[in-house]
């Protein structure tokens, strides 16, 4: 086996209290964080998304295989299309598709098919998994972990774009077939996640929930 070529790490270590100080402050940032539905028009400018996907795209990934792609979307247009295709599985979800116990899961959150924010927006960003890759010479190639890479790289995606001063949907209809079409990518792609990005709107609300407390979600062994 070839190894690889490596380069010097770079690597900036800070004092313990810089750490926590920084580690604090981020985790404030991230936990006032919540899911919006309720969406100005402002445009948001091109530069901040793209900034945000190649934080999402500097993510570790099974053998560096980088197996993701983010199609971003502001022109009303296509964003008009997706709204009316998501809109159609959502009635489908709503009537009873998902199962009652979905639904009754989902009833605290006081959400229905009717999805506007996929217009009002100013982005949209489908995140697409590749399940394999495809070399010059037209070879499939499989992508490792690619799963557990797509979510992490998504992860960055959401956390960049709050640090950035926006708000994001985690929208997942399903299925999501539609968006191949629509965005234009290859077979071997499979849509996750259709991230909305853009400014609350004014007065805009949501649901009054809690997160767990850290001893129901962490287990330190020291």
């Amino acid at each position: 086996m070839v190894a690889a070529t490596c380069v010097p790490l770079v690597f900036d270590e800070r004092p313990v209290p810089e750490m926590i100080d920084r580690a604090g402050v981020f985790g404030a940032l991230m936990r006032r964080c919540r899911t919006v539905r309720d969406y100005s028009d402002r445009p948001v400018p091109r530069a901040v998304i793209e900034s945000a996907i190649r934080t999402a795209a500097s993510a570790p990934s099974g053998a560096n295989q980088q197996p993701w792609t983010f199609v971003a979307i502001s022109d009303p247009t296509v964003k008009r299309r997706i709204r009316i295709a998501a809109e159609a599985e959502e009635r489908e979800v709503n009537a009873g598709r998902a199962g009652e116990e979905w639904l009754a899961a989902l009833s605290h959150l006081g959400t229905d098919w009717e999805k506007p924010f996929l217009e009002t927006a100013p982005w949209l960003v489908a995140i697409f998994a590749q399940r394999w890759g495809v070399t010059p010479d037209g070879r499939r190639v499989k992508h490792y972990y690619m799963p557990e890479s797509v979510g992490i790289a998504s992860g960055f995606l959401i956390a960049a774009l709050h640090n950035a001063g926006l708000a994001t949907l985690t929208h997942t209809p399903a299925p999501m077939n539609f968006l191949n079409e629509i965005c234009g990518r290859p077979d071997n792609e499979t849509a996750v996640i259709l991230l909305v990005v853009g400014y609350p709107a004014e007065g805009c609300q949501v649901p009054a929930i809690g997160e767990k407390g850290l001893d129901e979600v962490a287990v330190f062994i020291e």
